[in-house]
């Protein structure tokens, strides 16, 4: 993946602390969360209800839905336990300069 990948989202300091932050980047819906100096970007749609997880609570590495309590990896977008089954799409996220970067194109399984 080359630098041209990845857009400028927002600087690392207006992302709140281990809070999910809903986002439109080009038309895809993203949830962004912070986690010290890392930055964690999913796509804002829970694979078991359809509702958007950045309405949901961040709990250590996972994103809680709002609606039935599934609960996702930060990291891998893979549901830790039911209702939801699927996982949800991740996005690659560099920090440069103070800034936050995402690539639109989802990492593949082996990436995430």
């Amino acid at each position: 993946m080359s630098d041209t990948d990845f857009l400028r989202v927002c600087a690392l300091d207006d992302l709140p602390e281990s809070e999910a932050i809903a986002a439109d980047i080009h038309g895809t819906s993203i949830v962004l969360v912070r986690k010290d100096e890392e930055v964690f970007a999913l796509y804002d749609e829970c694979s078991h209800a359809a509702v958007a997880l950045s309405e949901g609570d961040v709990d250590g590495c996972t994103l809680e839905c709002w609606l039935h309590g599934s609960m996702f990896d930060l990291r891998t977008g893979k549901p830790t336990g039911p209702p939801a089954t699927t996982s949800v799409a991740t996005y690659p996220v560099e920090l440069r300069d103070g800034d936050v970067y995402l690539s639109l194109k989802p990492k593949t399984t082996e990436e995430a």
